[in-house]
């Protein structure tokens, strides 16, 4: 018996088996891979349908979002999507942001020259408060008045889900500003070059004004081109300096919400809201100024920027209740197009003024 005993390696009874790496893998990643497909499928077919007729100059973040929204209030978000839903929405929205930065340079704000920059600025930060402060006049709840300022002021749909995670609104309310920059941006990018004849401004000026008040990027270079390839040119280089302002915007805000937050006794408890992913953003600009970056390598990145920020839209709206959108009223609409007067006009008379 002891013979038997003493042949025998002790097995020490803690000892577990290390999981093998499938199975691994399933557990930690399993879970949100059906809502992550899902979002990845919406975004593919908002890239389909923009080669419908007509389509092209529509973004695909507001197809995606539009997608998402019809499937969850058609259908509904099967509950297995869940995780990769909300995983869409934080992560991958982070990251996409933090790529954006590979777009922009330095040298980018400093061709716009210091009268120029100075409109932008001046324009972006007198339309995002303002319309803030229009929205607490009006009722409008803080939350998506800030959505809507800030994709007003600064860039559209990117700003709108950018600025959410420090506002920390509501997916409607996300859907609304979404919806609202939209028609707005899209009535500019209409509008403006029919009144170009009427306004007295040369290429370089009206470049300026489309750069420093339409909402999309897309839509800037859709309106400015038809000033001419100066006007064309100089409209993407300004608007891309105003974009770079987004980062500080966003730290502002979180900053605010900090202090918001340490004010209010009930939310103490509350981690405050700091972007950090915006320093993320801020060191893509610092690389890309540096001209390390390859072009091909950059215009690879920024296709893919742009699938990916589809991607969290196509989240955004699978967490949309459209009767909820019905409930906000009329109210945010109007602030909507308050706001769009007020950065197309004000920047006009800066121009005007100033060049």
């Amino acid at each position: 018996m002891t013979d038997k005993l003493l042949s025998e390696p002790a097995i020490p009874p803690t000892t577990q088996p290390l999981p093998a790496a499938p199975g691994f893998l399933t557990r930690a990643f399993g879970g949100i891979l059906p809502g992550l497909a899902l979002t990845v499928l919406i975004a593919a077919a908002a890239y389909g349908l923009r080669q419908i007729p007509g389509m092209g100059l529509v973004s695909p973040l507001v197809l995606a979002i539009v997608i998402g929204m019809g499937l969850h209030n058609i259908f509904g978000t099967p509950a297995i999507a869940k995780p990769g839903v909300k995983f869409a929405l934080r992560r991958i929205l982070r990251f996409a942001i933090v790529l954006l930065g590979l777009q922009l340079t330095f040298a980018q704000v400093r061709s716009v020259g210091f009268v120029g920059f100075s409109i932008v600025a001046g324009t972006l930060f007198a339309t995002f408060f303002a319309t803030r402060w229009l929205g607490r006049l009006m009722g409008v709840d803080r939350q998506l008045s800030e959505l809507i300022a800030a994709g007003t002021a600064i860039c559209g749909a990117s700003a709108v889900i950018a600025t959410n995670t420090v506002t920390r609104g509501s997916d409607e309310d996300v859907a609304y500003a979404v919806a609202c920059v939209t028609v707005f941006g899209s009535l500019s990018m209409l509008i403006m070059p029919a009144l170009l004849p009427y306004t007295g401004l040369d290429a370089h000026a009206f470049g300026l004004w489309t750069g420093s008040s339409i909402h999309e990027v897309a839509q800037v270079v859709a309106a400015a081109f038809q000033g001419g390839q100066q006007a064309g040119e100089f409209g993407t280089v300004a608007k891309l300096s105003r974009v770079m302002l987004l980062a500080p915007l966003v730290i502002g805000l979180g900053a605010a919400a900090i202090w918001r937050a340490r004010g209010d006794k009930e939310a103490g408890h509350a981690s405050p809201p700091m972007p950090w992913f915006v320093f993320g953003f801020i060191g893509m600009v610092m690389l890309n100024s540096t001209g390390v970056v390859p072009a091909e390598v950059k215009a690879n990145i920024a296709v893919a920027t742009t699938f990916l920020l589809a991607v969290a839209l196509g989240a955004m709206g699978l967490e949309t209740d459209i009767a909820k959108l019905r409930l906000k009223g009329v109210k945010p609409l109007m602030l909507g197009a308050a706001a769009w007067l007020f950065i197309s006009v004000l920047s006009l008379i800066l121009i005007k003024t100033l060049m």
